[in-house]
C-alpha cells in the first residue's frame, strides 16, 4: 500500500500547535520515509534496534529518530551515537544504562519514562509508585547524559472509549502530578519536589496511535505516534 499523502497532511494540519507527530515507519522502506521526508516530515519512530541502525545512515542527518520499542539493556550501545528521543524507559537501569552508553559519544538523550497503564499485561511500564520512587531517586543520583524529557503511555488495544481515555486522563493526571501543575494525592508529597535536578525537564507527554490519537489529544497528550494511518499496514514477512 503506498503512502497515504493526503491522511498525513490532514493529520499534520489537525495537530498543528497540539502535538508533535512521530511517523512509525517500522518494516517500512527507506524510499517510503524519504516521500515523507520530502514533505517535511523529521520525527520518526522505530521499534527494533537493528532496522533502526540499519536505516539511519540511509537517510538525511536532519531526521529525528525516536525509539519507540521495548529497548534491552544490551542494545541501547547501537543507537546512542544518534537516538534522539527514546521513549520506552521502564527501570532506572535502563536509564543507567542509556546514560553510560550516552557519556561514551559525548551526547545528552532525551528520554520519556514509560507509564503501564492499559490493561493488557504485556505492556511495559512503571506503575505509579514505581515512578514516584524512579523520579526521587533521580534527585539523589544525577545523570549528566540524559535528560528525562517526559511521560509515555499505551493505552489498551480496546474499542471501548471510555476505557482509552480514562487510561489517558489518569496518565495525564501523573504527568501534571510530577511537572507540579496539580497537587498530589493524599499525603504524598508532589514528585515535582524532586524534579530541581538538570536531567529532569519533563514537556512531552508521549500517548496516542492510529487508532486513538484523537482521544489522546483531546485529554492532553502533546506527541502522537501515528503509523498505519499513514504508510499502511505493517509488513511482518518482509
Amino acid at each position: 500500500m503506498a503512502i497515504n499523502t493526503e491522511k498525513y497532511q490532514e493529520i499534520i494540519n489537525e495537530l498543528k500547535g497540539k502535538a508533535t507527530l512521530v511517523a512509525v515507519s517500522k518494516t517500512k522502506p527507506v524510499e517510503d520515509i524519504k516521500t515523507l521526508c520530502d514533505l517535511g516530515q523529521r520525527d520518526f519512530g522505530e521499534n527494533y534496534v537493528q532496522e533502526l541502525v540499519d536505516k539511519q545512515p540511509l537517510l538525511p542527518n536532519d531526521v529525528r529518530w525516536h525509539f519507540i520499542g521495548h529497548l534491552q539493556s544490551n542494545k541501547v550501545k547501537f543507537i546512542a551515537p544518534f537516538v534522539h528521543l527514546i521513549h520506552g524507559v521502564d527501570s532506572l537501569k535502563l536509564l543507567q544504562e542509556i546514560n553510560k552508553q550516552a557519556a561514551k559519544n559525548n551526547r545528552v538523550i532525551d528520554c520519556l519514562l514509560q507509564v503501564h497503564i492499559a490493561k493488557e499485561e504485556t505492556k511495559f511500564g512503571m506503575d505509579e509508585v514505581e515512578l514516584n520512587e524512579a523520579i526521587s531517586q533521580l534527585a539523589n543520583m544525577p545523570m549528566k547524559n540524559v535528560r528525562v524529557a517526559g511521560l509515555m503511555g499505551m493505552a489498551s488495544f480496546s474499542e471501548d472509549v471510555d476505557l482509552v481515555r480514562s487510561e489517558f486522563k489518569y496518565l495525564k493526571g501523573l504527568f501534571d502530578k510530577v511537572t507540579g501543575e496539580s497537587p498530589a494525592i493524599g499525603q504524598r508529597p508532589t514528585i515535582n519536589s524532586s524534579l530541581s535536578t538538570a536531567n529532569c525537564q519533563l514537556s512531552t507527554l508521549s500517548m496516542g496511535m492510529s487508532g486513538d490519537y484523537k482521544i489522546a489529544i483531546e485529554e492532553g497528550s502533546n506527541m502522537v505516534r501515528i503509523g498505519s494511518l499513514i504508510f499502511g499496514e505493517r509488513n511482518y514477512n518482509k
